[in-house]
């Protein structure tokens, strides 16, 4: 029994007291720290003298910082509130329709990493045709790269159709990117103590949750401008992230190995326990599903990435954000970008009542979701992505 009258707080749906992410409303009242459950959000603010002092902050940068043995302490008496008979003092339920996301953290460093092998195969063959897909320094460890942290919006925010340099027939041209794509990807955010060079077996006290990332990419963009660097104003513009960030604590049963390499690692990314994770996604475009990717399918781990990330003695912060790279499997049914469903343009994707896309237009809309499974059949939810495109500026 609990005080909460909602259908949708149970643990046969992914949002009821096994999965209790974070994130920050806005209401009349102000702006502040919130935990969703099912399709309510219930303030903690008012809370605070049971809960602690950093759910009083309007947002979680203060919860980030305080580090693993505080997010635990929290998600204790979270449980214990949520499942008693009835209400706290203090607390109020409010529909999510009527309030107001704002991002939930200050991001610091943005990192986004290339780490699934079907989605690597998939691009290499695309790019380069006649050669190897994969390159000789890929099996050995996370490729990635630095994004840019002030362009990371909350789900919700509409994306601006941007403009760059591109292919032409006689030399670059310059105008709205023709081929704007999606990447669906998991994104964790970082908290605990300022450190560098975090091992495998001390990455999960760094990483304070998950969230699901949408990396939005120019394609034709980064095709010119990838000779020979890597993303920068083909992926730059946008990047969107869940509201709610789901606790890594959560997602204890849906641990799993990642899939063998087929040669030994270097000893500093070699998992002590396994970090994979047992995700499933689902990509909607105007409502009709193209994708469902199975995270599990990756080839690194969060706790491998942030290894790499700081074996150079780059610090990790509170607030940094890493995400996986596009999440894609071996079947078409299971690839998270445009680029690859439709083979680089070459292909339709079919949407619901006849309408075809290869890339996305104006006014499309994508939404990603996603589950995991928890204890004794439950359900956990990372919660959903989503942003219509907006025409580019003149």
């Amino acid at each position: 029994m609990t005080w909460i009258d909602d259908p949708a707080f149970d643990t046969r749906q992914p949002f009821g007291p096994q999965t209790l992410p974070y994130g920050v409303i806005e209401t009349e009242d102000g702006t502040g720290v919130a935990v969703r459950v099912g399709d309510h959000a219930l303030p903690l603010a008012p809370l605070a003298d049971r809960l602690g002092e950093e759910v009083a902050a309007p947002t979680l940068d203060p919860l980030l910082a305080a580090g693993r043995p505080a997010w635990t302490t929290l998600r204790a008496k979270l449980t214990e509130l949520v499942g008693q008979g009835t209400a706290p003092t203090g607390a109020k339920l409010l529909p999510l329709a009527e309030v107001r996301n704002r991002l939930a953290f200050t991001v610091g460093d943005y990192v986004d990493f290339y780490s699934s092998r079907h989605h690597a195969v998939n691009m290499g063959r695309l790019f380069r045709p006649d050669g190897e897909p994969l390159l000789p320094n890929w099996t050995h460890l996370p490729v990635g790269y630095h994004g840019r942290a002030g362009t990371v919006v909350v789900s919700g925010t509409d994306v601006r159709r941007p403009h760059g340099q591109r292919r032409g027939e006689d030399g670059p041209e310059f105008g709205p990117t023709q081929r704007l794509d999606i990447e669906a990807e998991v994104g964790f955010v970082c908290g605990g103590p300022v450190t560098g060079r975090v091992s495998t077996s001390s990455a999960p006290d760094h990483i304070f949750g998950v969230g699901l990332v949408n990396d939005w990419t120019a394609r034709d963009v980064q095709g010119w401008e990838n000779q020979p660097l890597g993303p920068f104003l083909g992926k730059s513009f946008a990047t969107s992230i869940s509201a709610w960030i789901t606790p890594l604590d959560a997602l204890a049963v849906a641990r799993v190995p990642v899939p063998p390499m087929g040669h030994k690692l270097l000893d500093y990314l070699v998992d002590d326990q396994p970090w994979g994770l047992d995700l499933r996604l689902e990509v909607a475009w105007n409502g009709s599903v193209v994708s469902t990717p199975s995270f599990a399918d990756m080839s690194y781990s969060c706790t491998q990435q942030l290894a790499h990330m700081t074996v150079n003695g780059a610090t990790v912060r509170p607030g940094d954000l890493f995400a996986s790279g596009t999440v894609s499997g071996p079947d078409r049914e299971e690839w998270g970008s445009f680029m690859e469903l439709s083979r680089a343009g070459k292909d339709k994707i079919k949407l619901a009542g006849g309408v075809e896309r290869t890339f996305l237009e104006d006014g499309d809309t994508v939404t990603i979701t996603a589950t995991a499974p928890g204890a004794d059949g439950a359900v956990v939810g990372i919660a959903e992505v989503t942003g219509t495109i907006l025409p580019a500026e003149d």
